[in-house]
This record gives C-alpha cells, structure tokens and sequence, in this order.
C-alpha cells in the first residue's frame, strides 16, 4: 500500500509518485490545467519537458505541480506569460530584482485603477444626463458620448 504524502486539487500524491515522477495526464489533474496547456507552456519555455523513455511515458518531477500552480496565480495578477518567463528566471537569482518586476506591474495596475475611475465617474455623469432628460427626444447619454467624440478629433 502507497502512503500519501500530500494534496494537489483534491487527488492524493502517492510515495510511488514522489520516486518515479507523474505522467502528464496526473500532472494536468494534480495542477488543475488541461493537457494541452502543458504543452503550451512547455513550448514557451515554462515548463520542461522530460526526455522520453525507450519505453513508457515522460515522468514529469513533482515539482512541476507547483511551477504551474505559480504560473496560473501569476496570471490571476495580470502578469502576461512573458512576464511569468522573465519572473521565472529573475526567482533564481536576486529578490531586489523580482520586486523591480513587481513594481512596474504594480505601477500599471495603478494607471489602469485610474483611468478606470475617470470612465466611472464619466458614465455617472451620462446616467445622470439620462436620468433628467427622460422626456426629451433622443437619449442625452448618446448625444454626450458623440459630443465627446467629436471634441477628441
């Protein structure tokens, strides 16, 4: 009987596991992905791709689970997988360097937080020109947005 020795996406990781290494269809399952989107990283350079046995299947190390695992949380942060690439590779070396990585992310999600706020309280603006010209002909809020336009050319 295989003693379990940790937990990935509810499927049990076996001793068995922890030697010989994971197929790939165990390491889609354990990481929560699709087959296919190993490959894909696999092609982009963010995972390896073990070297195929004279016989059986590519045994992928355990700790690929994890490496996927920080691919996709990477992304939930807006990171593009060009960034994952360069994050990847800056994690090996200094932390003063991932932390210049993360500020500038940090700096556009801050822009984006902005300019965002700008088209909030644009369209408050227009709802409320809506809102007080209910019997008029036309709609305010369209005749604003093209006003705007036109302004901008």
């Amino acid at each position: 009987m295989k003693e379990k020795l940790n937990f990935f996406s509810g499927v049990p990781l076996t001793f068995g596991m922890a030697l010989k290494g994971i197929t790939i269809g165990t390491l889609a399952r354990k990481a929560g992905v699709n087959i296919e989107t190993i490959r894909y990283y696999q092609r982009r350079g963010l995972l390896l791709e073990p070297a195929k046995p004279v016989e059986g299947y590519r045994l992928y190390p355990l700790d690929a689970i994890q490496r996927i695992l920080f691919i996709k949380r990477a992304q939930r942060l807006g990171f593009s997988l060009e960034e994952i690439i360069n994050l990847l590779h800056l994690g090996e070396g200094s932390c003063s360097d991932v932390k210049g990585v993360a500020m500038q992310k940090l700096s556009l999600i801050e822009d984006r937080l902005t300019d965002l706020e700008r088209m909030r309280v644009t369209l408050v603006d227009l709802v409320q020109r809506c809102d007080t010209g209910q019997n008029q002909a036309g709609c305010p809020l369209v005749a604003s947005l093209a006003e705007r336009e036109m302004e901008t050319n």
